[in-house]
């Protein structure tokens, strides 16, 4: 019976060994982790190979006539919008006055008010600018387009023709260009412009079954041209992206800037602030426990990976 007692006392301590030392060993590895108040140093932890990250989701927003078809134009907002940034700035700027005006008028004639981005696109709101090709005013209407539409109108004479005139009779040449810059030119009256320009794309309107893409590229390119690109499509009723290939390359890229602009003003805010995301982007942080920007606190994929 003594041998027995001897025995159970003897695996006893050694039970009671193999416990106090795992014991010890467990709370020397704990107090890595914690500070003198005892709380756990999360950021001890050993992390994986993979990075924490946030994921910062797309917050651009597409005005209504431009929604349907983002995917196709979002790369090209993003670069030009980087690219061009301070040309998009000063264009917002400068039109803070004519841009609601020109949509004004755009409301009474029942068209969209981005279409007055054409303004901007046009002329950078310049009531005296003039095209290689003769286009004149905020609008930049040619000048069988001002007589079409009522507006009264100067000849353009391109600067081959002046030279041509001074050379033949210097003094004849500049009493005519001094007649011709007293003459009345609707196409730099803004009021006059804008509702002729509104007259214009409403009837383009009707040409083109109400695809305001289409009217757009018109503008540019004319709606012959834009009518031969439809049927060059073989489609019934052919979007701008069906035909974008068979437009001249002006136009197309002209379009593309149509677009661009008219988002980055409709999310103007954003954009000036550097906070315009065009694609879900990972955020990587060098700390899984690192708190992510205030703008991106809502997003739910903050991801802490660990051991």
């Amino acid at each position: 019976m003594r041998l027995n007692e001897n025995v159970i006392s003897y695996y006893y301590r050694i039970v009671l060994l193999v416990f106090t030392t795992s014991l010890f060993v467990t709370l020397t590895s704990f107090s890595q982790f914690t500070d003198s108040s005892g709380r756990v140093l999360l950021a001890s932890v050993t992390l994986k190979e993979t990075p924490a990250y946030i994921i910062r989701e797309a917050n651009v927003i597409f005005p209504e006539i431009l929604k349907g078809n983002e995917a196709l134009s979002l790369a090209y907002i993003e670069k030009f919008s980087n690219n061009k940034r301070n040309y998009l700035v000063r264009m917002y700027t400068r039109g803070k006055k004519l841009l609601p005006k020109a949509a004004a008028i755009l409301k009474k004639y029942k068209l969209p008010q981005e279409l007055n981005v054409l303004l901007p696109l046009e002329s950078a709101y310049n009531p005296n600018a003039v095209s290689k090709a003769g286009a004149v005013g905020y609008w930049q209407f040619m000048d069988v387009v001002a007589k079409e539409y009522g507006l009264k109108w100067v000849p353009q004479i391109t600067p081959a023709e002046k030279a041509k005139l001074l050379k033949q009779d210097k003094k004849k040449a500049e009493i005519l260009f001094k007649n011709l810059a007293k003459q009345r030119d609707d196409r730099t009256n803004f009021l006059t412009a804008s509702n002729a320009a509104a007259r214009y794309l409403k009837d383009r309107k009707r040409n083109l079954n109400d695809n305001w893409l289409l009217v757009v590229a018109s503008y540019n390119c004319g709606v012959g041209n834009v009518w031969t690109a439809m049927e060059k499509s073989g489609k019934a009723n052919p979007s701008f992206w069906d035909i974008r290939r068979y437009l001249p390359e002006e136009t197309q890229t002209y379009v593309m800037n149509f677009i661009t602009m008219n988002v980055i003003f409709h999310n103007y805010d954003k954009f000036i602030k550097n906070e315009l995301v065009f694609t879900p982007e990972k955020i990587y942080c060098s700390e899984f426990d690192q708190r992510p920007p205030a703008d991106y606190s809502e997003t739910p994929a903050f991801n802490k990976q660990q051991n």
